[in-house]
């Protein structure tokens, strides 16, 4: 996990190097840049695979062909076996060198992970990539025949912050082809499996991208909120460390009182797992906001809410581990949202999971990403592993619907039964903002801040309007930290729409 920078063009080497500055918490470990005649690479590194060997920029055996990449590949190994090349390193990063420099940018649909690489060749050849559900951040922006890229959009300088934009998950970029897509969140086809297989197959794909995900040369912990999602992921984090003579460890936070809390505790004591737990007071959240708003850059109240436990969290957690699995993706696979429980109809309910699917990269996954490398801290999301992407989506639908007596995510908790108490697995769930908490604390205290007639007089300041005085005191922030980039262009655009 890391910051990345990058131009195609001219420019200057040390505006470019500010730029890496602005990204020295994504990779506080190490840094490194390549200029060439058409382009130039930078890189700040969070060591996790190959903690000796795999500093980047990489570079080719033949020399004259680079790339920085921010995320991981978790079938590196075997992309190495079949690619019959040699490799200067163990990183799981250069994998993707081999593939794009000896193959290009369509081989990239043969990667597993989360991702986002730049490649700039001597021979004038340059590429830019970003996984197909986009969990990696990339920006890019254009600008006089030039164009940049970096992994948050703070980094850009002023005058290129007006047409600061996401690059497209699934994506290559290059100068001659522009945009072509390698690959997509969801599979164009898919076949459904036998329903006597539909139990025991969603529990053995969660587990393989569980297993796979925990690879690295650093301890990986969990994030546990004491809900479903997350307590399935320690639930089968916590064998496999035993497995590999570890022990996993778990963190929570929330209020002295909140229920998410007291439920990390007992799935955590359960799981016998290296447990530690944090509390916040609200004076404590209310001081971390205007922060927590910079790293996510979104002024969206649903966001900004979840993000401040999860941004405390983290900061106590990176004094542990560098790496963490969250259960992100479950509810948008296995129709976890409230809402969903209102779509009957089994085609209905397919294609609004798809839509979400889609979404993602614009939402709750840049929460995770920023909250977490605000400290230089790898957030891993197993329930997004493409694997399970494919086998979730391919499920019937109407084994997802929720109906009187029928729990949202039933076909989860059925795939994991004895996994966890009963109580636990069966427990009803609480939105991470209301059950660590961070609602109660935060929406009256902030809507304070801002007079009746202030919110009427700003509210007109983005299209669509601003919904509530909570969320003109978040834009407030947002708009001092972006000045000059277009709120129609951010994450909260998607969040609001």
């Amino acid at each position: 996990m890391c910051g990345i920078v990058a131009q195609h063009g001219g420019g200057s080497a040390v505006e470019l190097e500010r730029m890496l500055e602005r990204l020295h918490h994504r990779g506080p470990d190490d840094s490194g840049s390549v200029a060439l005649d058409h382009g130039w690479l930078g890189h700040t590194r969070l060591s996790i695979v190959d903690l000796d060997g795999g500093r980047q920029p990489l570079e080719t055996v033949a020399g004259g062909v680079y790339l920085v990449g921010n995320g991981e590949v978790y079938n590196h190994a075997d992309v190495r076996d079949e690619a019959g090349v040699e490799f200067l390193t163990r990183s799981d990063n250069e994998v993707a060198l081999h593939l794009i420099g000896d193959e290009g940018p369509a081989a990239l649909a043969r990667l597993n992970g989360m991702f986002a690489f730049v490649m700039a060749a001597e021979d004038g050849r340059f590429v830019a990539a970003r996984d197909p559900v986009g969990i990696k951040p990339l920006y890019w922006s254009r600008k006089n025949g030039e164009t940049r890229f970096a992994s948050e959009m703070h980094a850009f300088a002023p005058e290129w912050q007006p047409e600061v934009e996401p690059f497209p998950p699934g994506f290559s970029w290059t100068p001659e082809g522009g945009l072509e897509r390698f690959a997509s969140a969801v599979p164009a086809q898919l076949s459904a499996p036998a329903r006597a297989d539909v139990v025991a197959g969603t529990r053995e794909v969660l587990v393989r991208a569980v297993e796979r995900q925990m690879m690295g040369d650093v301890d990986v912990g969990v994030f546990l909120s004491g809900g479903l999602d997350s307590s399935l992921v320690a639930a089968i984090a916590a064998p496999w460390c035993e497995r590999h003579g570890t022990q996993l460890h778990t963190f929570a936070v929330g209020t002295p009182d909140s229920p998410d809390l007291a439920a990390a505790r007992q799935v955590a004591e359960f799981l016998s797992t290296d447990h530690r737990e944090f509390t916040y007071t609200a004076e404590e959240a209310l001081e971390a906001l205007p922060e927590v708003v910079r790293s996510i850059e979104s002024f969206d109240p649903g966001l900004v809410r979840s993000a401040v436990p999860n941004f405390m969290l983290a900061r106590r957690t990176a004094e542990h581990v560098k790496v963490v699995l969250t259960g992100e993706g479950a509810d948008e696979l296995f129709a976890g949202y409230a809402y969903m429980s209102e779509i009957t109809e089994p085609g209905d309910l397919h294609a609004e999971l798809e839509r979400t699917v889609r979404g993602l990269h614009n939402l709750n996954l840049q929460r995770c990403d920023r909250v977490t490398m605000a400290h230089g801290l790898e957030a891993r999301v197993p329930f997004l592993d493409l694997e399970v992407i494919r086998w979730a989506l391919s499920l019937p639908a109407d084994q997802k619907i929720t109906g009187p007596g029928r729990l949202e995510k039933t076909l989860l908790r059925e795939a994991f039964d004895g996994w966890l108490p009963d109580d636990l697995l069966w427990r009803v769930k609480a939105e991470f903002g209301d059950g660590s908490g961070a609602r109660d604390v935060l929406t009256a205290a902030v809507e304070q801040t801002v007079s009746e007639a202030d919110f009427e007089g700003e509210r007109h300041a983005v299209d669509p309007p601003l919904r509530t005085r909570e969320e003109l005191a978040y834009y407030r922030v947002w708009r001092k930290h972006l000045a000059h980039v277009s709120p129609e262009r951010t994450l909260s655009r998607f969040a609001r729409a």
